[in-house]
């Protein structure tokens, strides 16, 4: 499995992590994403105030919902991250740790 917005602060995996871990990090990405598509939708809205309606604020605005988006994926706040995780850990290999690592030592060829 691989992360799919590796760029995101703090939502990356290690080379060596576990699926679980990769598991974790991408729920959480999904979560950002989803949350952007939100904070995109509803700032479509148009209430007639054009005020403050040039480039450089919906650039502004679009960098602020990314990053509140990021925050509170992180933050698990909204909790979409842990339920996709819970949903999708079952098809996760649990990983052997080295205390249930199989032990070849000592068994013969059986002969």
């Amino acid at each position: 499995m691989s992360t799919i917005l590796p760029s995101l602060p703090g939502m990356s995996t290690a080379a060596g992590a576990s699926d679980r871990q990769k598991l974790s990090a991408v729920a959480k990405q999904f979560e950002a994403v989803f949350m952007r598509q939100m904070l995109a939708a509803a700032r479509k809205t148009n209430f007639g105030d054009d005020l403050f309606g040039s480039q450089a604020m919906a650039t502004f605005d679009q960098m602020q919902d990314e990053h509140f988006a990021d925050v509170t994926a992180q933050s698990g706040t909204l909790g979409f991250a842990t339920i996709i995780e819970a949903q999708m850990a079952r098809f996760v290999q649990p990983q052997p740790t080295a205390d249930e690592a199989p032990s070849t030592a000592g068994k013969g060829t059986g002969a």
